[in-house]
């Protein structure tokens, strides 16, 4: 496993997860336990490495939520991450 790639990982997962906080409203919307996959629009390495991770590690009783993001543009206040919650959990 490349370690530059979980790196970024870790940093995106620590950004989204933050933004999400911070933001109680989109905390309302969301499960109450879910698998959290970020695609990044501009890292397609990275987008296929949580693709794998989602494929590998199944939770079938799990919705997942998928976030696309630019990586290069991380102020989420002027440009959050669109967030894909299931209608149904």
């Amino acid at each position: 496993m490349n370690e530059q790639i979980m790196e970024r990982n870790v940093d995106l997962v620590t950004t989204v997860t933050a933004y999400i906080l911070q933001h109680p409203h989109m905390l309302e919307q969301l499960p109450p336990d879910f698998r959290l996959v970020i695609l990044p629009e501009d890292d397609p390495e990275l987008s296929q490495y949580n693709l794998n991770l989602l494929a590998e590690r199944t939770e079938p009783d799990k919705p997942i939520i998928i976030v696309r993001l630019l990586t290069h543009q991380l102020n989420f206040e002027h440009n959050p991450p669109r967030v894909y919650i299931p209608l149904a959990a």
